[in-house]
């Protein structure tokens, strides 16, 4: 049975400059009975703000959401929400903290005690329940978040990534026993939907792992995790899956699943957040490993959560210095030449790779050149970028830009005046001697 069902929603919000930046479009998705669904996705790609429309926190723009079949107003009384920042009353215990929701309901007060009581003993706080947040650490701050939402009963426990604020042990122990709950059939609800940019807790938790593109967030499609419960992070299945995924998430074009990805309006690429000192770096590592690596070693090799690496991944492959494919990335031959350049030549190689890979860094070096003094102001390029993008996000897109052209020597920034220029004719000969 279907318990609640986006249908085509789109969300936009206003921009303090005017017009409106959407951050979701078009996504249609379906939680039924008995069933854990991931939603797994980088920064920016909606996750977050999908949850708080399914709990009925904030309306779409276009599109509804159907609470067992009928259009939900308001907030969603079938579900209950576990977040990242714990979000405890500092000034209630930990059993008046457990109890809020049932408060707010009407519920009596004997009866309010009871669920929590019972609720506190599944998430392991019996003889706490005295205790104020600030005598707790983080993992037992999060247990009560848990049992506040278990004495709700909800039919959807909405999971706004529970775990990203704990260390890796704490939690890794309550990833476990959420799960250990679930396989023993006593979770106090009948399916979860778990927000989450690791993906390893997603095939861990998820029967399904739904994948949000972005800019704007869209549905790009969803894996079906066929693995027994627990599951084995060493299992060979478990192993091809991450993989799988990291691919995925690693190549915006990459078919997901058995649902085709959708084909998103033409709009601005955006460019990944790497510096080209970091591309450099990234290659350079590559080389020396002899020229392939299993992505998720790498994270863990170089201690980077998978938001910080991938966007040095994907810049490396914008540029064809890399590839990604079965989650392992692999230094093309332009990509080795350019790790072991000169300083000299290693400009000149991106140089060449950046104009002929990303369509807005040659048309701005079009536009210098087009101009009596060789100059463009900073505004100019916000103006253009602010079509495609945020305010916030235009400006990271400009930063990178002007990053990755000084490293190229095709343009100069005039920070104080806010100006890119191109270096006039004796500066470029002195540039390329």
């Amino acid at each position: 049975m279907a318990l609640i069902s986006a249908e085509n929603i789109t969300k936009t919000f206003p921009l303090p400059a005017g017009g409106e930046q959407t951050v979701l479009e078009d996504v249609s998705l379906t939680i039924v009975e008995g069933e854990v669904v991931a939603l797994l996705g980088r920064s920016g790609s909606g996750k977050s703000t999908l949850l708080r429309i399914l709990a009925g926190l904030i309306d779409p723009t276009h599109g509804r959401v159907l609470r067992q079949d009928t259009e939900l107003i308001g907030p969603n009384p079938d579900v209950a929400m576990v977040f990242q920042s714990f979000a405890l009353l500092p000034w209630l215990t930990v059993q008046q903290n457990a109890t809020l929701g049932l408060t707010a309901r009407g519920v009596s007060s004997d009866v309010s005690e009871k669920e929590a009581l019972l609720a506190l003993g599944m998430v392991g706080l019996e003889g706490y329940e005295g205790a104020y947040p600030k005598e707790l650490s983080g993992g037992m701050r999060q247990r009560v978040g848990f049992a506040r939402a278990f004495v709700m009963k909800p039919a959807i426990l909405l999971m706004d990534e529970p775990f990203s604020a704990l260390d890796v042990l704490t939690a890794e122990n309550l990833r476990g026993e959420i799960g250990d709950l679930w396989e023993k059939g006593t979770f106090p609800a009948k399916s979860i939907l778990v927000v989450t940019h690791n993906i390893e807790e997603a095939i861990l938790l998820a029967d399904r792992v739904v994948i949000l593109g972005t800019n704007p967030g869209c549905i790009r499609g969803e894996v079906r995790i066929g693995m027994p419960r627990p599951r084995d992070k060493n299992a060979p299945l478990f192993k091809a899956l991450v993989d799988h995924i990291y691919t995925v998430m690693t190549n915006p074009q990459a078919p997901v699943g058995d649902l085709p990805a959708s084909t998103p309006k033409k709009r601005l690429a955006m460019l990944p957040h790497a510096r080209a000192g970091g591309i450099s770096g990234l290659l350079e590592i590559l080389h020396e490993r002899g020229g392939q690596e299993d992505l998720p070693k790498l994270s863990t090799d170089l201690q980077l959560e998978v938001d910080d690496l991938l966007p040095t991944i994907d810049a490396a492959a914008m540029l064809g210095f890399a590839g990604v494919a079965q989650g392992d990335v692999t230094i093309t031959g332009i990509g080795k030449e350019f790790a072991t350049a000169d300083v000299h030549r290693s400009h000149q190689i991106f140089k060449e790779q950046l104009l002929s890979s990303v369509p807005f860094a040659k048309s701005t070096v079009v536009m210098l050149e087009q101009k009596g003094n060789r100059s463009i102001p900073k505004e100019f390029l916000l103006d253009i970028l602010d079509e495609h993008f945020s305010d916030a996000e235009a400006e990271k897109q400009f930063q990178t830009l002007v990053d990755w052209g000084r490293y190229a020597q095709i343009f100069e920034y005039d920070a104080d005046e806010e100006r890119l220029y191109l270096p006039n004719p004796s500066e470029e000969e002195a540039i390329s001697k």
